[in-house]
Order: C-alpha cells, then sequence, then structure tokens
C-alpha cells in the first residue's frame, strides 16, 4: 500500500473514532467513566480505537469500543444491532485474535443495568487469562 493510501485511511480512522466518541452509547459512556484514567486495575483503556489490519487482502480498520494496550485487550460492547451481525462479529473477532488480541463482549443492558458486575467478570478474565476463550 502506497505511504498515500495508508495516510488517507488512517485520516478516515481517525475522524470515524471522533465521531464514534462523540455519539457514544449510553453503556460505552457508564463504561468508560468506569475505566478512563486508569481507574480500572490502574490499566489504561483508550476508546473507540482503531486497529488496522490487511488480514484478508485489502487494508481496512476495526474499530474497538475500548482497547488496553497493556494486556492487548479489546472490550466490546454490544446493542441490539449485533444479534443481526453475528457472522460479521465472529469474523472480526477472530482477525483480531490472529493479531495476539483478546476480545470480550458484554451486552449494553449488562453494563447499563450493573457495570460492577461487569468490571467484576472482566477482573477475573485478566486475573485468570484461560477464562478468555
Amino acid at each position: 500500500m502506497s505511504r498515500n493510501k495508508d495516510r488517507e485511511l488512517r485520516e478516515i480512522a481517525k475522524l470515524r473514532c471522533r465521531e464514534l466518541r462523540k455519539n457514544a452509547t449510553e453503556a460505552e459512556k457508564i463504561f468508560w467513566e468506569q475505566v478512563r484514567n486508569r481507574k480500572f486495575l490502574e490499566l489504561k483503556f483508550n476508546r473507540q480505537f482503531p486497529i488496522f489490519d490487511d488480514t484478508l487482502g485489502k487494508e481496512t480498520f476495526y474499530i474497538a469500543d475500548f482497547y488496553c494496550h497493556e494486556k492487548r485487550l479489546v472490550v466490546e460492547l454490544d446493542g441490539m444491532i449485533h444479534d443481526y451481525q453475528m457472522e460479521q462479529d465472529e469474523l472480526r473477532t477472530e482477525i483480531m485474535n490472529g493479531k495476539g488480541l483478546k476480545v470480550v463482549r458484554f451486552r449494553n443492558e449488562e453494563v447499563e443495568m450493573n457495570c460492577i458486575e461487569v468490571l467484576e467478570k472482566l477482573k477475573d478474565m485478566l486475573t485468570h487469562p484461560k477464562s478468555f476463550s
């Protein structure tokens, strides 16, 4: 890929991430308040973080709802739309796993109704890595 296209793709990703941050779901806002500024296990999380990939033969990017570089962890918060795109989500998870990233998914409702329980599950997964499948 040429440097120009690479630069273009990165700019597109940056703008899309910025747009998603401005239009965060309620679940994303709740989760972000709990993990921002190293509040959760002193880990640094980024929200709406682009992950670039060319596994399928075309340079593209996926936007992780939340990403922790220290743990190579992607946290996805899934709303109702994900009920209709399960195959896409599975492929995306496989691609990220292939890049050495761990992906964990929670439903928006889980976060909205009991974020503390979600964080406990996440903490357990991080302290007992075999719980990642």
